[in-house]
């Protein structure tokens, strides 16, 4: 079944914030802001147990525990299985550091066996009070968090987790699997293989205003030969496109705070929203069938709709191909 088939609109919710990425949420900010999410009409929920140790899961089920099953589409990954004892050494989450610290403050192994998938899967039902999932990612095995490493890591996976993965679709247990990962590698690599066949992948941060050019280079070629859907996460790329000060999870460097105003100076010419920009933009991929932005505050949700609804002129789509701002290659919206 494919993604499109699967997902209920063009636009779900990221919980990765709701983990206390970046800061301590409070749990009744992270309520109304689900609240707000569901309110707005948004049916599809990612998460993940590595969002502040099960954190976001547990936020993420307080809410969704409360409705009909059939009413939403839910999709969490595998890859870390949270423990019942407290870490006791910094954790080592490669690239991104501190992502986490303000989470909970469980251990956290890093497993892609198929005994760690079945458990993660088990553990991950419990915590969201659910009594299934529809679509499973196989979560971060790529250079980011592993460096040299990362190649062990997608053979464990596909030895452990992908098998498991694939019967429990085949069965009918879930609907899709595949990867979520935040580099294009992994996910070309396992596009290459003869079996298991994913459904699609979660990609973050690969395919925004910023930064796509890579995806568009063998990635989403042969995602779209196979017939393979994407969705975006990260489509802000970390909130440096929806007025923030991350990207890739870090304090924005300079080259890309001025490539940021470029975009936001055309998009005032053009009277567009930037969000708009950013959302539109990484939705007019044949392959992409939703994004999943993140969200802590209530008031962010209505943005996010109000941006994916937005009119945006043609004439600004053709000047940001223009001025080099996108890929030559990169499809527009509304074919600019």
């Amino acid at each position: 079944m494919s993604l499109t088939e699967i997902l209920p609109g063009r636009l779900g919710f990221g919980t990765a914030p709701l983990g206390n990425m970046f800061r301590a949420i409070p749990d009744e900010e992270a309520l109304a802001t689900l609240e707000a999410a569901w309110d707005q009409g948004i049916r599809y929920y990612d998460t993940a147990p590595f969002y502040g140790a099960g954190l976001a899961e547990a936020r993420l089920g307080a809410l969704l525990s409360t409705k009909p099953r059939d009413s939403y589409v839910l999709s969490t990954k595998v890859g870390r299985v949270v423990l019942d004892e407290p870490e006791t050494e910094v954790p080592d989450f490669g690239e991104k550091g501190g992502l986490f610290e303000h989470g909970n403050p469980n251990k956290v192994l890093h497993e892609w066996t198929a005994e760690a998938t079945e458990r993660s899967i088990e553990d991950s039902l419990k915590r969201l009070g659910v009594d299934r999932l529809d679509i499973v990612w196989v979560h971060d095995i790529a250079q980011d968090f592993h460096g040299d490493l990362w190649l062990q890591k997608f053979e464990e996976a596909r030895t452990g987790a992908f098998r498991v993965l694939s019967r429990l679709r085949d069965e009918g247990v879930i609907k899709a699997w595949g990867l979520g990962v935040n580099r294009t590698e992994p996910i070309e690599l396992t596009l290459a293989l003869e079996e298991p066949r994913p459904d699609g992948f979660l990609l973050a941060g690969r395919y925004t205003l910023l930064d796509h050019e890579h995806a568009l280079q063998r990635l989403l070629p042969m995602a779209q030969e196979q017939n393979v859907g994407m969705v975006v996460g990260g489509p802000y790329s970390s909130g440096v496109l929806a007025g923030g000060t991350h990207f890739e999870y870090q304090q924005a460097p300079p080259e890309i705070i001025e490539r940021v105003n470029r975009l936001r100076a055309l998009a005032d010419k053009h009277g567009v929203g930037i969000k708009a920009a950013a959302l539109q933009f990484s939705l007019a991929h044949p392959v992409s069938a939703a994004a999943v932005p993140g969200a802590t505050r209530p008031s962010r949700i209505a943005e996010d709709v109000a941006a994916l609804n937005e009119t945006v002129p043609a004439a600004f789509w053709q000047e940001l191909r223009a001025q080099g701002l996108v890929s030559p290659a990169a499809p527009l919206p509304g074919g600019a």
